[in-house]
């Protein structure tokens, strides 16, 4: 038996697109908003194509299974909907606070120029991005795990890896 066919959107460097939400939200001091906007695309283009793509290994997959435009559905719909959650939505609401309130506090407490503190808020929201990954992923895998994978999960089934 073979190695398994690497996955494009986990083990590669496209993984990372997923990451452009974040750091459009942390150049949002420096950055045209729109900017920021073009970011979500990206990172929304990236979930889409996983979720396309996790589609399109579950038809492989279950080639002659009577089930398999469920199994397709699922693994799209699972896909998307964890990807969404864990990739764009509470990662860039996190960076989006931290570097709101970064800028804030900032002004607050300093004096320094507004371009120091707009930088400062930027690499601050940049650095924050790897301290985030883990802890938002887990929390999405246990909101899944406690809500819609139990819709359409056989039970005893482990959790996809995300």
């Amino acid at each position: 038996m073979g190695a398994a066919e690497p996955d494009l959107y986990r083990d590669t460097w496209v993984r990372y697109l997923g990451y452009a939400n974040e750091v459009g939200e942390s150049f949002r001091p420096l950055v045209p908003v729109p900017v920021v906007w073009a970011s979500y695309g990206v990172a929304t283009a990236y979930v889409t194509a996983d979720a396309i793509d996790k589609g399109r290994r579950a038809a492989t997959a279950h080639a002659q299974d009577p089930a398999q435009a469920t199994r397709v559905g699922v693994a799209v719909a699972d896909t998307f909907v964890w990807q969404s959650l864990a990739s764009v939505a509470i990662p860039g609401f996190t960076i989006n606070r931290l570097c709101a309130a970064s800028l804030a506090l900032l002004g607050t407490l300093t004096r320094w120029p507004l371009p120091v503190r707009r930088w400062t808020t930027t690499a601050l929201g940049l650095a924050a991005i790897p301290l985030i990954i883990t802890p938002i992923d887990r929390t999405v895998d246990f909101l899944m795990d406690s809500s819609l994978r139990k819709l359409y999960r056989a039970p005893g089934e482990p959790p996809a890896p995300h």
